[in-house]
């Protein structure tokens, strides 16, 4: 593989401008002192060709032309009033200043983002208030205070494996971790069940969003 071109935005305000981020041959840096308002970003790299540090994103809205999976750095951002489209898997978004020593993980917020447009797996927003949040519909549901919750979430029989692999597992999430969205067709290719068996045992619960 070639020498990637880095393509660096810091230290500069930019309103209302579109920013394509497509180049499979460029390293984009979204860094120190940047803040965008209402801007799109257009996003078509993968999570290792994306960095994002003590960004401001403010009535942005986010395009994921191709699934961003594992993505940390939205924890290194804030984001005020934010939309996000788009596939997005194991990515974390808020305010979680123990996942490293750097300073940029001090930075991370997010409060009136509107997540109904993605569609999203294994993705947690860490502390902040999912209140001000808007989530996926069905087939994607969020767990609110999946640690919290864990023990009554525990305490009916879920289909397939996702009990003892997907619900036993929530009181092991990172301290922080106030919501967790998940893909129940995703959940149910790979644990053995159905979107409607899935379906019938989450509408028991008022501390799941679908």
């Amino acid at each position: 593989m070639g020498w990637l071109e880095n393509v660096i935005f810091k230290n500069q305000e930019i309103a209302n401008e579109r920013l394509e981020l497509t180049d499979k041959n460029s390293l984009y840096f979204l860094s120190t002192g940047l803040t965008l308002r209402n801007c799109t970003v257009v996003l078509k790299v993968p999570a290792s060709r994306l960095v994002i540090k003590q960004a401001t994103f403010i009535d942005c809205t986010f395009e994921v032309k191709q699934e961003l999976k594992n993505h940390q750095q939205w924890i290194s951002a804030a984001l005020k009033g934010c939309r996000f489209k788009g596939r997005f898997s194991g990515c974390d978004f808020g305010h979680w200043p123990e996942y490293g020593s750097d300073p940029w993980f001090q930075f991370g917020s997010i409060e009136d983002c509107d997540f109904t447009e993605a569609q999203m797996t294994g993705c947690r927003i860490m502390g902040s208030d999912p209140a001000t949040l808007r989530f996926p519909k069905w087939p994607c549901f969020t767990i609110l205070d999946p640690i919290g919750r864990s023990r009554e979430l525990n305490s009916v029989q879920w289909p397939g494996q996702v009990g003892p692999i997907v619900i036993e597992t929530l009181r092991k999430q990172p301290p922080g971790t106030v919501a967790l969205t998940e893909d129940a067709a995703a959940i149910a290719k790979r644990f053995d069940t159905t979107p409607e068996e899935l379906q019938a045992v989450i509408q028991k619960f008022d501390c799941i969003l679908y």
